[in-house]
This record gives C-alpha cells, sequence and structure tokens, in this order.
C-alpha cells in the first residue's frame, strides 16, 4: 500500500494491539484455573501441559494481536513480510519451549512413577529437552530461508573430533543411560560401593550420579565409575529387608527361657517401633558355644534401609532392661591366667586372683 496513514487506521491497530493484550490477561486467567483443577486429578500429565501452555499462549495472543494491527495498516509488502516472518519465528520458539516443557515433563513423570520415589532422573529429561530444543531451532533456520544442510554436514564432519574431545563425557553419558535401562539402580536406591561410599541415590544425570548420605552430604560419582565397580543395592528387588542382631547369654542361662523372653521383645519392638514390619515373621537361632557364651542371632523385618538403626537401638535397649528384670546374664569376655614361677604352675583362687609363694 502506498497511501497515507490515517487516524482510522490507527484506531484500527490499536484496537488490535489491545484485543491481543486482552487476550492474553483472559487466557492467563484461564490457565491458572485449568491449573487448579489440574492439581485435583491423580494424572500428572494435565499439570504438565498446563504449565507447559503459560508460555505459549500469552506469546501467540500478543502476536496475533500484533499481526492484524500490521495487516489494519498500510505497510509496504517488504515491512509486512518482515514483521510477519519475526512473529512467525517468535511463535515458532515459543511452540518449541512448550513442546521440550511437555515431553521433558512427561518423560520425568514417567521415571518417577517407574522408580516410585520423588526423586530424578535427570539425563532422560536433558536429553529429551535438548533433542526438541536442537530440531526447534533447525525448523526455525530452515523457516527463515537459512539452508540447514551444509550446517547438518559439518556436524557430521566434526562428530568425530567432538567425540574424541569429550570422550570421557560420552562414556559417562552412555554409562549412565546404561544404568537406568538396566534398571539396577533408580533415584531412591541406598546403595553401598566396595569403595566405601554410601546413601540414597538422590539423580542420575548426563555425567554424575548425586548420592545423599546420612550424614546429609551430596556424594558425587562419575557414571562410568559407577557402572563398572561392585557395589550393593539394600532397595533391590525390594525395599524391604532382615536386620540381623547378635546376642549373647551366659552358659548357666536356661535357654527355653531366654528364647521366650527375647521373642516377646521381639514382637513388642516390631509393633510400637515405626518402620518395623510387624508381619514379618522374627526368628532366633542359637549357633555358638563362645568362650564365655552362647551366642545366638535375632532376625527382625525393617521397612528400608535407615530404619535398622532405629529399630536396633530400641531393641537392644528393651532386650537389655528386660534381661536384668528376668535375671538372664549378658556375659563379657574373661580369660583365666596361669602363670608359672620357677617351673612351677601357680594356680588362680576362686576369687580370680593368683596366690603368689
Amino acid at each position: 500500500m502506498n497511501r497515507d496513514l490515517t487516524a482510522h487506521d490507527w484506531i484500527v491497530a490499536g484496537g488490535w494491539l489491545i484485543a491481543g493484550l486482552v487476550a492474553t490477561v483472559l487466557l492467563r486467567f484461564l490457565l491458572r484455573w485449568l491449573g487448579k483443577h489440574a492439581t485435583r486429578t491423580r494424572w500428572s500429565g494435565d499439570d504438565v501441559l498446563v504449565d507447559a501452555l503459560r508460555a505459549l499462549v500469552p506469546v501467540a495472543a500478543i502476536a496475533g494481536g500484533v499481526a492484524a494491527a500490521a495487516a489494519a495498516l498500510p505497510l509496504t509488502g517488504r515491512v509486512t513480510h518482515t514483521v510477519n516472518q519475526v512473529l512467525t519465528v517468535l511463535v515458532m520458539l515459543a511452540a518449541t519451549i512448550t513442546v521440550a516443557r511437555v515431553l521433558a515433563g512427561l518423560v520425568r513423570a514417567v521415571t518417577q512413577s517407574r522408580s516410585g520415589v520423588a526423586g530424578s532422573a535427570s539425563i532422560f529429561v536433558n536429553i529429551t529437552r535438548v533433542v526438541v530444543l536442537a530440531i526447534g531451532c533447525l525448523v526455525v533456520l530452515q523457516t527463515l530461508g537459512i539452508s540447514i544442510a551444509p550446517l547438518l554436514t559439518a556436524l557430521g564432519v566434526g562428530g568425530l573430533a567432538v567425540a574424541l574431545a569429550l570422550q570421557d563425557t560420552l562414556a559417562n553419558l552412555f554409562a549412565g543411560i546404561h544404568i537406568l535401562a538396566s534398571k539396577t539402580i533408580q533415584p531412591g536406591d541406598y546403595i553401598r560401593l566396595t569403595s566405601g561410599e554410601e546413601g540414597y541415590v538422590v539423580d542420575i544425570n548426563w555425567r554424575n550420579t548425586v548420592v545423599r548420605n546420612l550424614s546429609n552430604n551430596l556424594v558425587i560419582i562419575p557414571n562410568a565409575q559407577l557402572s563398572s565397580t561392585n557395589m550393593t543395592n539394600y532397595s533391590r528387588p525390594e525395599q524391604e529387608m532382615t536386620l540381623m542382631v547378635q546376642v549373647g547369654v551366659a552358659y548357666d542361662s536356661d535357654l527355653e527361657h531366654v528364647e521366650r523372653v527375647t521373642s516377646e521383645v521381639v514382637t513388642e519392638v516390631m509393633t510400637e517401633i515405626e518402620g518395623a514390619m510387624p508381619e514379618h515373621e522374627p526368628a532366633i537361632r542359637f549357633h555358638t558355644f563362645g568362650d564365655s557364651r552362647i551366642s545366638f542371632t535375632v532376625i527382625l523385618g525393617v521397612g528400608e534401609f535407615s530404619d535398622q538403626y532405629r529399630i536396633k537401638h530400641e531393641f537392644i535397649k528393651r532386650l537389655h532392661k528386660r534381661y536384668r528384670v528376668e535375671g538372664i546374664r549378658i556375659p563379657s569376655p574373661a580369660r583365666t591366667v596361669a602363670l608359672q614361677q620357677n617351673g612351677v604352675a601357680i594356680p588362680p583362687q576362686r576369687d580370680g586372683s593368683l596366690s603368689l609363694p
């Protein structure tokens, strides 16, 4: 168009801009209302979708208002094309970010539901986000008329050099994928390495596995090192585990009485202490004639690894108190020492002392 701008043109263009802003505000209220209802459902996908749309909808509404305003003005074809191209790129970038958020959120929800914990395997989330953003950027470049074929060729040729430069990083990346794909470790598991590190797995990212020990400190372990070392996973195949407590009583004890009293203490602990498993049938097994005691093992059931410390603490206190009431002795290690003087043995006295000539 070559005609001059009129007041009517400015009014119409301003009306479209105001309409775009009003639509943005109304859509924000709508998304807020949908977000409140989404939190009440059991499916987490609707929360992810509503949260992702909060970035796309305002941009699309404003871009629509600007495009309508530009169409109402007598602009030249070149200016109109430039405005439309800029708006298209903005909407495509917003759509790419939205798709990346949706897919990353769904991947996070799936990994959390598979592991059954609130932790996250962010390696899959990050890979999904990077792939979607890369594809979106290529589409934007193609929309702008920039050929992506030379770029893809350059990436293919330089891929070998990049792989050699990032050998350790790629090794950790694929090791992390292998760990999660094999399901040997999931976020929330309690693991112990042969090197001594142990704790709860907080996250498995593209380079490291983050472990929180019982002192509430974070231990960072490279994925390649974790996949190549021997370790014990105390949460697989199930979190429930058995706790074995070693106990010893004097030789003059009535073992039937000892077993009955110990069983009563076990039942009391299993029903009253948090983290114990009352449905797990405890066991008491005598196994060794020691130097000063008859030793046996008490087998208890606990819900997960860290529960064993609290249950063992309460069991030892209550068992010691009950043994004192019942007159059951827990002997301390003792040794009888016989000395010789001038080839003559000096016998010990009844009180344990030695009689010297």
